[in-house]
């Protein structure tokens, strides 16, 4: 790590506590990937895609693969808190390493939002924007007291997200195999028309969204014992369950209710459990859905508040974010912050535009993750995973809906003006310190 890094760290009065092994982090990746996604854009996905969702799942996958491979390889080399703000800095240069931040902490902070926004959705739908609310404010609440109580409540969120889509998975395929319920024209039967190679893709940067958590450890790095051994270890883990997870529930969804069926859904998983003649399920359902969201939210609030650390570390954001709580040794003023921002969306956003608008922060994000891995070694074998998760990034970003594109393109150079006028200030201000004495 840079002098400059360990100076940011350095001036806090106390570090960060390293107590996640390799389980723990698996648990927080799966946190962060299993949850609301799978519930949610699966329904936009097959509407962009028909029946080209699993190719554009496959796509997804193979993106997020190639940045989990990238992540890994930087949060052992650098296991400090910030993610690929650090790599970016450290691998790339100042710039990249802000914009890398950058996008993450405002497309993260849309996603805790959107996550909000399905709990309220699922668990009080008139009143969704005041218990997005609350569910933000609680769960601030849990990460202020300590990175291990936020790790037992996600242990058991995840526990209940694979049982009920252990259950949508079982009663899918028992309505297909008896032959009560099956999509007409089969599993890849008839979607929207007009469909092609664009539609795939933008459904591969929508379902990108519902990957994006399997990082999660890596900004929590210095939380974690022995990082070098650990996050290149939890990191494919977690990415290879939650992907076994994802198209297991494609599948299912797909073989009740076809792709167009699955287009047309508001609650994809839902209709599933109903289309297969098991209507009892659907408020089992509703309740994973919401308890899924909470573990999104959960995860996401711990990742945003750990960047925006690192960043404040560095002058960044303001370095009053910076300071370590005494006692329960987390990032209190960040997470206080970013909880605060993300109620004020959640109380004023929209869920379909806040999972666009992340996508491209994240995808932007990834892409410098990768830029990063690449200058790690010089092997040809070494570079074809960076460049293809690079390549892959910056194409699934432009590929999503044009609103996103833009809305998240304008917030980035947005940030970038601010850097730019943040350093001329530091710049003019250093030159004036410079100035000899008057005669």
């Amino acid at each position: 790590m840079t002098q400059q890094a360990g100076a940011g760290k350095a001036a806090g009065a106390v570090g960060l506590r390293r107590t996640l092994g390799v389980f723990d982090a698996v648990v927080i990746g799966l946190g962060a990937m299993v949850g609301a996604g799978v519930f949610a854009v699966l329904g936009p996905a097959a509407e962009a895609a028909g029946p080209g969702l699993l190719l554009g799942l496959g796509i997804a996958a193979v993106v997020a693969y190639c940045n989990a491979l990238a992540s890994a390889r930087l949060a052992a080399r650098y296991p400090a808190s910030g993610g690929t703000y650090v790599y970016g800095r450290e691998r790339l240069g100042e710039f990249w390493g802000y914009l890398a931040g950058w996008a993450f902490v405002v497309g993260k902070t849309a996603s805790c939002a959107a996550m909000a926004l399905t709990v309220g959705t699922y668990v009080w739908p008139e009143h969704a924007h005041a218990v997005a609310v609350a569910a933000v404010l609680g769960l601030t609440a849990v990460n202020y007291v300590g990175v291990q109580k936020s790790l037992w409540l996600t242990r058991g969120i995840v526990a209940v997200v694979l049982v009920v889509l252990v259950g949508v998975v079982a009663v899918c395929a028992g309505a297909v195999w008896s032959g009560a319920a099956g999509a007409d024209g089969g599993l890849f039967g008839a979607g929207p028309s007009g469909v092609g190679l664009g539609g795939v893709l933008q459904a591969a940067g929508l379902l990108f969204f519902a990957f994006a958590g399997y990082a999660r450890v890596a900004t929590l790095g210095e939380e974690v014992r022995d990082p070098a051994r650990t996050i290149p270890r939890a990191i494919p883990v977690a990415l290879g369950i939650a992907l076994c997870v994802y198209v297991a529930v494609a599948v299912a969804a797909l073989s009740v209710l076809g792709a167009d069926g699955l287009a047309k859904a508001s609650a994809p998983l839902a209709d599933a459990v109903r289309a297969a003649g098991v209507p009892g399920l659907v408020p089992v359902v509703r309740v994973g859905a919401a308890v899924a969201a909470l573990g999104s939210l959960l995860a996401l609030i711990l990742g945003v508040s750990r960047t925006t650390l690192a960043m404040a570390r560095d002058r960044r954001l303001p370095g009053a974010l910076a300071a370590v709580h005494p006692r329960f040794r987390v990032p209190h003023r960040a997470e206080l912050a970013v909880g605060a921002v993300v109620a004020v969306l959640a109380a004023t956003a929209d869920v379909r535009g806040a999972i666009g608008f992340s996508s491209f922060g994240v995808l932007v994000y990834y892409a410098v993750a990768n830029a990063s891995a690449w200058t790690l070694s010089s092997a040809p074998l070494a570079r074809v995973a960076p460049v293809v998760g690079l390549v892959g990034c910056v194409t699934l970003a432009f590929a999503l809906p044009g609103a996103s594109v833009v809305a998240g393109g304008a917030v980035l150079v947005a940030g970038v003006a601010v850097y730019g006028v943040r350093n001329v200030y530091e710049g003019r201000r250093g030159a004036a310190g410079r100035r000899p004495p008057p005669d």
